[in-house]
């Protein structure tokens, strides 16, 4: 077996081909174009056909950096795993070369993926593409509005503090309108305007986001109709979880899955009573899901309450913030099983004659 790992950019990316047992057998930069795409094809091919053998791609993760060659990848046939950075890192830093480079990274990268042959395989998955553009679109121009609602709010009490109540959110159109007459009335001056023009820019944010959730609305309401079924999951949540996911049927296990989400604890205990500590590691744009999810029950759900009763019960010297883990890495098993139910629903095995 011959794996290569990739250290992508924006401009170019360096490959490094290692063996079975992690020894280099060469590395290229090449340009992060179509034209270097088949040079770091044909390169790698070349090291397949001399040792007669299959050839593994493992790929550092980065969000944009290397989706258009994964992409490409893919396509070919190729087999492509994802590479958490944490999991390079330890690579890198566990091994007797020093530094920091590119082609470093890359033997790291590729090191990595032999180290853990269990990484989950990347899947071309349109749908799941489109839902993790349009999620994070949304929740870039929500951190927008919420810079600029920040702004109103200290630009009103500057003006008048009667109005803003504080207890209103400024993001419904009704609101917003009200707003906008009252500062129309005002004395002009260059404070009265600027707080009209941020009440404009928020209202057309908001009606981007509302526009947002309805098309997120109208792609996973058919698509996963088990997922929304459970307490705390609604249509933008789910749209995350499965733009994140990428396929459930990448996970062999809901313990892969549970890694992979960063709710599988870390154990750190010798030779004395098992203790565990909380996992920095996996996909944190899952794990903020699941813990949303979770606070989400613990308010409006009571199996989830009565779940963290009975877990503290047998822990009586845990945290709340420990129940609160326990909670998410049950739910992680609870959405997989319901992903795993959608996915089947959408894709029946056929019989068998």
């Amino acid at each position: 077996m011959v794996v290569v790992g990739i250290d992508p950019h924006k401009r170019s990316h360096t490959a490094v081909a290692v063996d079975e047992a992690g020894r280099k057998l060469g590395q290229l930069t090449v340009n992060a174009d179509d034209e270097g795409f088949l040079r770091l094809w044909a390169w790698a091919a070349r090291y397949g056909t001399q040792r007669q053998c299959l050839v593994r791609w493992a790929v550092e993760h980065g969000r944009g950096v290397a989706g258009r060659l994964v992409r490409a990848l893919v396509g070919q046939g190729a087999a492509v795993v994802w590479v958490p950075p944490k999991l390079m890192a330890q690579c890198r830093a566990s091994a007797r070369t020093r530094g920091k480079s590119d082609p470093i990274d890359a033997l790291a990268i590729a090191r990595a993926a032999i180290r853990e042959p269990d990484l989950p395989a990347v899947q071309l998955d349109e749908t799941a593409a489109e839902l993790r553009l349009l999620s994070d679109r949304r929740e870039h121009l929500v951190r927008s509005r919420t810079e600029l609602i920040n702004q109103l709010r200290w630009r009103l009490h500057d003006l008048n503090p009667a109005l803003d109540a504080g207890a209103t959110a400024l993001t419904g159109p009704r609101t917003l309108t009200h707003l906008a007459s009252a500062l129309a009335v005002l004395p002009a001056s260059v404070s009265c305007q600027l707080a009209a023009d941020l009440v404009a820019d928020i209202a057309r944010l908001g009606e981007q986001i509302r526009h947002l959730e309805r098309r997120l609305h109208a792609l996973v309401t058919p698509l996963v109709p088990a997922l929304l079924a459970i307490v705390g999951i609604s249509t933008v949540t789910a749209a995350k979880i499965l733009g994140e996911v990428g396929g459930i049927t990448r996970f062999r296990s809901p313990a892969a899955f549970a890694l992979h989400n960063g709710t599988a604890p870390i154990p750190v205990w010798s030779s004395g009573k098992p203790q565990y500590r909380l996992n920095r590691g996996g996909n944190r744009q899952l794990n903020a899901a699941l813990h949303r999810i979770a606070i989400t029950q613990l308010a409006h759900h009571q199996p989830a309450r009565d779940y963290r009763d009975r877990w503290k019960t047998h822990h009586p010297h845990a945290t709340t913030k420990a129940a609160i883990r326990a909670l998410k890495r049950h739910l992680s098993d609870v959405i997989y099983r319901a992903l795993l139910t959608d996915h089947l629903q959408q894709h029946p095995t056929p019989p068998t004659t």
